[in-house]
């Protein structure tokens, strides 16, 4: 049952609007940082004031203030009293920056990079006080299309997408590689390309036990596309196979889900391994088992999400951030 996951009552709380400027802020990223109980989220492609300069992203970061009494990170009791809102420009070697992950004692950004052929976009590492670090910036010597998505799993590997979605906004060249899903290791810098199946792979997640991957195809959301209503706006399942003496490979592709409204851009899964994916009409929930959970219901259609505290969910709306407080008994699994 859903209440299984949104409890009986969930909170829902618009912790920013900027609908009175109509600028996407909320629109990719949303990485949650525990310890400094901070978010980081890239906007759209945003009109420079300048004619004559190209489009730039900027980065939002919200640093929360808990109310009184509201400090325990282990349980679903939690209210927010407030929010302080930055908007940073990135650095100059983070070009066009996307997803965003917490990472080691910092966030961990996907650059799509820019036309200029020096700056190819990769993976970078942000620690607080420091310029970004690269950790991979090509396969091989060939340029990423423009890296999307990220996600970490238990041994430290990154798991990331690379699409086109660059070239479609005229931020970079014409795609040299596939469309591909990636594998690396950052202490041993193996990079594999894990497949090339999806036309237009995005979102990215493994679940709990982290046996299954989880990636979104947006193909009907690409720009042009005159086929769209016949085009993927799916989740596709994976199994993750791991040998002795053998990087981890995929086998067994098939559609998990189908959204109901719009592309499923961002997804990630609950402890209980349920999969969340940000749909035109909300947040659309499914169970491990494909079945349709039901609808976290927003105004207009989200673009990004990820877990804070327990149960506390934060998502990208384009002109406004919300948080939903969760209460199902899915989040006091142990």
């Amino acid at each position: 049952m859903f209440s299984s996951v949104i409890g009986e009552a969930p909170i829902y709380s618009l912790l920013i609007s900027a609908d009175s400027s109509r600028n996407p802020f909320f629109y990719k990223g949303c990485g949650y940082n525990p310890d400094t109980d901070e978010l980081y989220i890239t906007s759209n492609l945003l009109q420079s004031a300048s004619s004559s300069r190209l489009p730039v992203i900027l980065i939002s970061k919200i640093s929360i203030r808990r109310a009184h009494g509201s400090v325990d990170s282990t349980t679903t009791e939690s209210t927010i009293a407030g929010v302080e809102w930055s908007k940073l420009r990135p650095p100059s070697n983070l070009p066009y920056p996307s997803g965003i992950i917490n990472f080691r004692q910092g966030m961990l950004y996907c650059a799509q990079g820019t036309v200029e052929p020096h700056n190819t976009g990769g993976l970078f590492y942000f620690s607080p006080g420091k310029r970004p670090t690269p950790f991979v910036m090509n396969f091989h010597g060939r340029a990423f299309n423009s890296i999307q998505h990220v996600f970490e799993d238990k041994d430290n590997c990154l798991w990331f997408t690379d699409s086109s979605a660059g070239y479609e906004q005229h931020i970079r060249p014409s795609p040299t590689l596939p469309n591909q899903v990636y594998w690396y290791r950052p202490h041993t810098g193996e990079l594999s390309a894990m497949t090339d199946e999806l036309k237009r792979p995005t979102g990215i997640a493994l679940n709990p036990s982290q046996d299954t991957l989880y990636v979104t195809d947006t193909d009907a959301a690409r720009i042009g596309n005159q086929e769209a209503s016949t085009s993927p706006a799916t989740i596709y399942a994976f199994d993750i196979v791991r040998r002795e003496d053998s990087l981890p490979f995929l086998t067994n592709k098939r559609v998990f889900a189908f959204a109901s409204r719009g592309v499923p851009s961002a997804v990630t899964c609950d402890p209980a391994g349920n999969i969340y994916a940000t749909c035109a009409d909300g947040i659309e929930v499914w169970s491990s088992g494909g079945a349709a959970l039901g609808l976290i219901q927003l105004p207009g259609p989200c673009s990004s999400l990820c877990f804070g505290r327990v149960g506390e969910l934060f998502i990208c709306c384009g002109t406004s951030l919300w948080r939903v407080q969760l209460g199902g008994a899915v989040f006091r699994i142990r």
